[in-house]
């Protein structure tokens, strides 16, 4: 959180008149400071209550105060600030639903505003954060990914544009290992093509990740499985051209000449066609 999106607490003289303790179950009118109903309070004051709360760990209630800052005073400057502070607290508390709510209502009241980045930036955070293991379903992940590019798109010089690449680039390695994880657990069931497919995925349409040489590995188990061996071929060869280096290449090559096969572009294939792009150096 920057300087800009959270003011400092006042004294602690100030804070001591104002904060008491807090009640269980909070309505709109329901008196939290002492006996005196919030509409008696400053929007500063009630914001200032947000910002405490967010001091002491409490964005549950640092968001309902900055959400009263927006009901009591929604014509002020505070409540666009409380907005945002909104979308923050909600964030904090892991409540990604509602984080998301006010984040994409201030980007629809103040997209022009120098914080619109911020909220959009939030946003993609309340997809990017809920991402879970491998083996759980990847719709957030894609729903991340469309946010965040938004993020790089929408606000190119920004900080958070920066902080979204390099979550982008998580997200989508992301989305790869789950096509790995699908394709091996085809594979040792003996279902080729099927393990096929996922493979082929990562290396057509993940080939910047990490996952791209060990799906061509699994390519050239799954081709000589099949005794395929122009495609297994094939996948050597651009698993040798690519990532010579690594252990899937050395496993590939074993199992090859094992075959007295060689890495070697073969055929007119799909894995033919990846080849050539990757002599002429288009596609990685």
């Amino acid at each position: 959180m920057t300087g800009r999106h959270s003011r400092k607490l006042v004294g602690a003289a100030m804070l001591s008149a104002l904060v008491l303790a807090g009640c269980g179950n909070r309505g709109a009118n329901e008196t939290l400071f002492g006996s005196q109903p919030l509409e008696e309070f400053t929007a500063e004051q009630i914001f200032e209550r947000g910002e405490f709360e967010l001091e002491r760990s409490k964005p549950d209630d640092a968001a309902f105060y900055f959400a009263e800052v927006e009901r009591l005073y929604p014509y002020s400057e505070l409540a666009k600030r409380a907005l945002i502070m909104q979308a923050y607290a909600y964030h904090r508390d892991s409540d990604y639903e509602n984080s998301r709510s006010a984040a994409q209502r201030y980007i629809d009241f103040f997209p022009q505003d120098d914080d619109a980045a911020y909220a959009q930036y939030l946003l993609a955070l309340s997809y990017y954060d809920q991402i879970d293991e491998v083996g759980r379903d990847q719709g957030l992940t894609f729903q991340a990914l469309q946010s965040l590019r938004k993020v790089i798109e929408t606000y190119p010089d920004t900080e958070y544009a920066r902080s979204s690449v390099l979550k982008f680039d998580l997200a989508f390695d992301h989305l790869a290992a789950k096509e790995m994880e699908i394709g091996r657990y085809y594979l040792k069931r003996d279902h080729f093509a099927a393990s096929i497919n996922r493979f082929r995925v990562v290396v057509e349409d993940f080939q910047t990740t990490s996952h791209t040489p060990e799906a061509l590995h699994r390519l050239v188990e799954a081709y000589l499985s099949l005794g395929l061996t122009d495609e297994a071929q094939t996948a050597g060869a651009i698993l040798g051209h690519n990532f010579r280096s690594t252990e899937w290449y050395e496993e590939s090559f074993a199992l090859l000449t094992g075959r007295g096969l060689q890495p070697r572009a073969r055929g007119n294939g799909w894995l033919a066609q990846v080849y050539r792009q990757t002599v002429k150096g288009k596609w990685l």
